[in-house]
């Protein structure tokens, strides 16, 4: 067992019985277990399957590509409008754990296979997603920031345009695209590091709150 991850649930206030126990369903079915992304992340053979996770309302266990399990049982859900691959099996309690044991193994086995068959999800380009009044606007008055931002990898510009759009109200765009502006004009996504010192470039991994 990993260490991060056993520190990880016992620091749990409201989760740690919940999370502890689908730990242990998980290694279980003979999974690995890493401490990633600041989550429990479990694999086979270095090929991420699933990920457990805590939220102020529910824990649960995470299927990266669970968009292309069969889910048989209708246990899986969608978080956020905008995911496209992830699914997750959301918990509040250890008793639905344990009555949900032999699906969730029955999930993790499929999960698996999914994985061995090299199977892809087919993510919507950035070309494909909506383009937000907002950020039109803004390309309208700076044709620097419009090449900057068609200059990002398609990766990158489908984060911003994401969470660009993510906002209900007009005004929460506008900002949203303000506040990005800097990192888009010196070709920076939205989750890279800008101030030099993480561990784990191009990501940030939270070392500039230390400075």
């Amino acid at each position: 067992m990993d260490n991060d991850i056993s520190e990880y649930i016992s620091k749990q206030k409201k989760w740690s019985s919940e999370l502890q126990l689908l730990r242990e369903i998980l290694l279980n079915c003979g999974l690995d277990e890493t401490f990633k992304w600041r989550n429990p992340c479990y694999a086979m053979d270095g090929k991420n399957i699933a990920i457990l996770g805590a939220f102020k309302d529910f824990c649960c266990l995470s299927f990266f590509k669970g968009v292309l399990l069969k889910d048989t049982q209708g246990v899986l859900r969608q978080q956020g409008e905008n995911t496209q691959s992830g699914r997750i099996v959301p918990f509040t309690d250890t008793a639905e754990i344990h009555r949900l044991k032999p699906v969730l193994k029955a999930y993790v086995f499929e999960a698996i296979e999914v994985e061995k068959s090299g199977l892809k999800v087919e993510f919507n380009t950035p070309d494909e997603l909506e383009l937000p009044d907002e950020l039109e606007i803004a390309f309208q008055q700076d044709a620097e920031f419009r090449n900057a931002f068609q200059s990002l990898t398609p990766g990158r510009q489908k984060g911003y345009l994401l969470f660009f759009s993510g906002a209900k109200q007009s005004v929460t765009r506008f900002s949203r695209i303000e506040k990005y502006r800097s990192r888009i004009m010196v070709g920076k996504g939205i989750h890279d590091c800008i101030c030099g010192h993480s561990k784990k470039m191009p990501s940030c991994d939270g070392s500039h709150k230390n400075i």
